[in-house]
């Protein structure tokens, strides 16, 4: 391996880690929150990929706008299904599992609907911004650039957002006891419909930059829901540092696998770091964080 396919992987490992770290984000947000794991995630994933085609294509707005509008929507639909399918679900018995059903179900008509509505032939987008940068004979596209930009800001105002905010306090305050929240005269209702909007448009987020890249199709939250999940694990549910962390390195593992042995590889790569850091650190990377 030169020293230029190296730099090359690395920074793809890194580019590729971010959108995984953005998209776990989400994911980890809810359970350390809400302590349910959300099945649908996947799906928001998904439902942000066509909302920014179709921004693009039929209201033809720019890209800007359009990642925006493909957010806006995502948080929308985050919001209702949460009012809709989850909220009826708390304080009811059999809390440790009914979110999991529901979340499969919407998972599946999601899915379905988009089967159903748009088809099942593959959709793409152009490029944000065209162009390769070139820098001593170190070539990587200004897309691939605006992703790192767009996922290392984002991930700032996630954190920001948690640690210095109201909301933000109220949100860990929510997390750590509920009722202890509740007693101090926190909405902690209204702290679970936020934080699902939330993980929905930080899913929208990472659609809208990989879109153009990867192509958008019905199924496209299946296999990157997968990732997240093992994005989460390794990191430790609940820690969003962890979540950070374990995107980056299972990036730049995968970047790797795929020089080293293939593409059909990288997949196993992943699931095989996962038992290696669960033999040793079971708990993953940050453990169970309490904020």
């Amino acid at each position: 391996m030169n020293l230029k396919l190296f730099l090359d992987q690395i920074l793809n490992g890194i580019v590729l880690g971010s959108m995984y770290a953005l998209f776990a984000s989400g994911l980890t947000l809810i359970w350390g929150t809400m302590k349910m794991l959300n099945f649908a995630h996947g799906e928001f994933y998904m439902l942000g990929g066509y909302a920014l085609y179709f921004a693009l294509t039929l209201l033809d707005v720019p890209p800007l706008v359009a990642v925006l509008f493909a957010i806006g929507v995502t948080f929308l639909v985050g919001l209702i299904i949460e009012r809709l399918v989850i909220h009826p679900l708390l304080d009811k018995p059999g809390w440790e599992v009914s979110p999991l059903v529901a979340t499969v179900g919407i998972s599946i008509f999601l899915q379905n609907f988009a089967l159903k509505a748009w088809g099942e032939r593959y959709k793409n987008v152009p490029y944000f911004i065209d162009g390769i940068l070139d820098i001593f004979g170190f070539r990587i596209a200004y897309q691939r650039l605006l992703i790192l930009a767009v996922a290392a800001m984002a991930i700032g105002a996630l954190w920001w957002f948690l640690k210095k905010t109201r909301f933000g306090m109220a949100l860990r305050a929510t997390a750590q006891d509920r009722e202890a929240g509740m007693l101090i005269g926190i909405n902690t209702h209204g702290i679970y419909m936020m934080t699902f909007g939330i993980s929905s448009a930080l899913a929208a987020l990472a659609a809208t930059m990989l879109a153009p890249i990867f192509l958008i199709n019905p199924w496209m939250g299946l296999s990157s829901l997968l990732k997240a999940f093992i994005v989460a694990v390794l990191g430790g549910l609940g820690s969003v540092e962890g979540a950070i962390l374990a995107g980056i390195v299972l990036g730049l593992a995968e970047s790797f696998a795929v020089i080293i042995f293939s593409s059909e590889w990288k997949d196993v790569f992943s699931f095989v770091i996962l038992i290696l850091v669960l033999a040793i650190r079971p708990a993953g990377f940050f453990g169970k964080k309490e904020w």
